[in-house]
Parts: C-alpha cells; sequence; structure tokens
C-alpha cells in the first residue's frame, strides 16, 4: 500500500509542476462553469445584454404602423434599426450584419376595417438562418407585439363600433354571400355595435382570452422569408446552415491532435533528431505545417463531398468556398504553432488546445448563440477564429458573398494564420528542458 501512495504522490507532484496543467486541471473548470452561468443567469432576463439587432421598414406610414414600430423599439429584447428599403434590409441579414428584418406593409393601418372579414393583420420577417434559436424568439416577440395591437382595437368601444360599421357596410357590398347570411350577419354586427354603445369607454372588454373567432382563423399572419438559397434559388435545406459548423469542429479537431505531435515528438526526440539532418528547424516546422494544412482541408473537402452527394447542399460558389477553406486551413494552422507552445507534456498540451478551442467556440457563436451573450461577450466574439470560418464558409456556401465581401473574414483568418505561426515558431521549445 505504501508504494501504491508513493506513486499517486509522484504523480500528483509531476501535475504540480506543470502549471500549465494544473491550471487546466483545477482552474479552467472554474472559468468554465462562470462562463456559463452568466450567459444562463441572463436567459431569463434582458439586463446586461443587446438587444437582438432588426431592421424594420414600415411601408404603411400610419398611425397604427408607427405605433407598432414603437412598441418594436420599446422592448429591451430588441434592437431596432428603421429602413426604408427592403432590398437593402434583406441583404444585411443575408449577409450576417443583422439578424433579422420585419416589413409592415402597406394597409397595416387598415387591417382593422377587415378583421370581421377573416382577412388577417400582415407582416413580413426574415431571420438570417444561422440564427435559427433566436428566430422562434424573434418571430414570437413580434406576433406578441402585434396582438396587443388587436387587443388594443377590440378594448376600445369606439374602435370596435367602428369595425361593426365597416363591416356591415361591405357586407352589403359583397355578392359572395346570400340574402339570408347577408341579414345573420349585419344582425349579429349591429347588435355588437349596440353592445359596444353601452360599453363605458374606460373598460373595454376586460381583457381578452386569446381563444374564440373562427374555425381556422389566424388573425394575425407572419409571412416569412428564406434567405439561405442555392444557385438556383431554391431555400436551402437545414444541412446548408450545420455543415459550415461541422466543418469548422474538424478542423479544430485536426489542430490540437497537431498540437500534440509537435510536443509528442519532442519529447521523444524526434525533433532532435531531425536536426541533425540537413533540414533546418524553419523546414522542419513547414513540414508539420504543410501536413496540418492538408489534413484541415481534406477534413472540409470530405464533409463538403458528404454534404452534396447525401444532403443536396450545393453551394453558390466554389471559388469563394475554395477561399475560405484555404484561409480557414491557414488560420488554423497558425493556432496550432501557438498551441504546441504552451504545454509541456501531451496531457497538458492536449488539455490546454482543447480548452483555447472550446473558448474560441463558445465565444464565436458554436456552442451558445450569441444573442444570449451579455454586450462585452459579443465584442470578444470578433476575436475568435471560429466566428470568422463559420461566416466565411457561409458566405460561400447560402449567403451569396462575392470576393469583395470575403475579403474581411478571409483577411481576418490569413492574419491570425500568419502572425500565429511567426509566434509559435518563435516561442517553440525544441528540447523538453
Amino acid at each position: 500500500m505504501r508504494e501504491i501512495w508513493a506513486l499517486a504522490v509522484k504523480d500528483l507532484k509531476l501535475l504540480i509542476r506543470d502549471r500549465a496543467g494544473l491550471f487546466f486541471t483545477f482552474f479552467f473548470p472554474i472559468l468554465y462553469a462562470v462562463f456559463f452561468g452568466v450567459i444562463m443567469g441572463g436567459m431569463g432576463s434582458s439586463e446586461g445584454r443587446e438587444g437582438t439587432p432588426i431592421l424594420v421598414i414600415d411601408q404603411d406610414h400610419s398611425k397604427a404602423s408607427e405605433a407598432f414600430v414603437a412598441s418594436l423599439e420599446a422592448d429591451s429584447q430588441l434592437r431596432i434599426t428603421r429602413s426604408e428599403d427592403r432590398a437593402e434590409a434583406e441583404t444585411l441579414v443575408k449577409d450576417g450584419k443583422q439578424t433579422a428584418f420585419v416589413v409592415v406593409p402597406g394597409g397595416f393601418g387598415d387591417s382593422s376595417k377587415t378583421i370581421f372579414k377573416g382577412e388577417p393583420i400582415r407582416l413580413i420577417v426574415g431571420v438570417d438562418p444561422s440564427h435559427a434559436a433566436e428566430a422562434g424568439l424573434i418571430q414570437g416577440l413580434i406576433t406578441a407585439k402585434a396582438y396587443e395591437r388587436l387587443q388594443d382595437l377590440f378594448m376600445s368601444p369606439a374602435s370596435a363600433r367602428q369595425m361593426a360599421r365597416d363591416a356591415m357596410a361591405e357586407v352589403d357590398k359583397t355578392s359572395d354571400m346570400s340574402p339570408v347570411q347577408k341579414t345573420i350577419m349585419k344582425s349579429f354586427l349591429g347588435s355588437l355595435d349596440s353592445f359596444m354603445k353601452d360599453m363605458p369607454a374606460a373598460g373595454g372588454f376586460g381583457g381578452t382570452s386569446g381563444e374564440g373567432g373562427g374555425a381556422g382563423f389566424n388573425p394575425i399572419q407572419i409571412e416569412t422569408v428564406d434567405l439561405a438559397t442555392d444557385k438556383s434559388g431554391k431555400a436551402m435545406n437545414a444541412f446548408a446552415i450545420t455543415f459550415p459548423q461541422g466543418i469548422v469542429w474538424g478542423v479544430m479537431g485536426c489542430t490540437a491532435g497537431f498540437g500534440i505531435s509537435l510536443v509528442s515528438e519532442r519529447n521523444k526526440g524526434t525533433l532532435t533528431r531531425l536536426q541533425t539532418s540537413p533540414l533546418s528547424r524553419s523546414r522542419v516546422l513547414l513540414g508539420k505545417a504543410l501536413a496540418c494544412f492538408l489534413a484541415t482541408v481534406g477534413v472540409a473537402v470530405l464533409l463538403l463531398v458528404v454534404a452534396r452527394l447525401f444532403f443536396g447542399v450545393h453551394p453558390q460558389s466554389l471559388p469563394m468556398l475554395a477561399l475560405a477553406v484555404f484561409c480557414v486551413a491557414v488560420a488554423f494552422v497558425g493556432i496550432m504553432m501557438l498551441l504546441s507552445t504552451i504545454g509541456k507534456t501531451e496531457a497538458s498540451s492536449g488539455g490546454i488546445g482543447w480548452a483555447v478551442l472550446l473558448v474560441c467556440a463558445m465565444f464565436g457563436g458554436g456552442m451558445i448563440p450569441l444573442m444570449f451573450m451579455k454586450g462585452w461577450m459579443v465584442t470578444l466574439s470578433n476575436f475568435s477564429p471560429v466566428k470568422w470560418s463559420i461566416y466565411a464558409i457561409e458566405g460561400a456556401v447560402w449567403r451569396g458573398f462575392t470576393f469583395d465581401k470575403m475579403l474581411l473574414p478571409c483577411g481576418i483568418l490569413l492574419a491570425i494564420g500568419v502572425v500565429g505561426f511567426a509566434a509559435g515558431s518563435r516561442l517553440f521549445a525544441w528540447s523538453e528542458g
């Protein structure tokens, strides 16, 4: 038993001496828990969290549409920007610069006159397909605001009486109803008018139940716009949205693996033996970098082929896709080189490597949607190579990026790769000591 204890104490001492391994064994889990605690704690409230950016295009320009837009602006969960150009709004959302857009079409203010005819209040909504987690929340909030508008109409006796009178006038004009149906409908609307006449002005109905109405009638109609399309303009399937993330996770796996292999070869003396050959140190590292580059490109190509053959994903631009994959591979080769300089052992290098990559994934939107993050976390996401990698691949697959739009994400990725490789090459320790 004494020998077992001695071996255990020995391993614990080795762990303590490896400061990086000690940090990521005991202290990094605390940071991990705090990170998710901050996010989860903010999901129930908007305090400290930026609202979801949404463009609103008011094509009606009526008092009712103005009141509706104002109600959206007053909601802390949304960050509203007004626009007059629907085409520009769609482009901004498709490019990922805005999360969604809402169009208030013409006739919105007059829609109250057609409620009794079964014609709903219409709204048009487009959401960035990569923000699927936010789409339901956004549509829910917009629908709730529209129902508030509807509730205000019914809570006001004067508005309800006007609606009934307008509906009776429409009944007289229509030719789609039989005389019996017209008589029944006008009797009902006349009774409603008389009822609302005696209703106290401030009282209204006293509330709404959210039930009732004609069978299958929905007074609010949300028309959604598909922004993820292929070359022919047909809507992309869900796999076009998920495969860019899958590619980046595969690339991160290659990065961690090659970072560990460099540490392993150093500790086993392989790098020392290579230095006795005619190869210079820079060429040895370039050979490792080339292997990592080819592996990451291979993973990306394999996933793209699977997406094409088995899931019907048709990228909009193959040249832009090749550019995106190249830049992503360069970026993560640089990250691999940096990660290989941190840990002294394979275990610590592996732990550190995956810890860093997971942090990049968390802040880059690869694990938690950015809308649930605090404002400072959203700012930090701009420093995550995961965010820019996904963005570049999405740009080629379904966002429809042209070369000028690819310059920003690809430029950032290339800069990360070059700086990371240069710094890692300079800091890399060629011997275990």
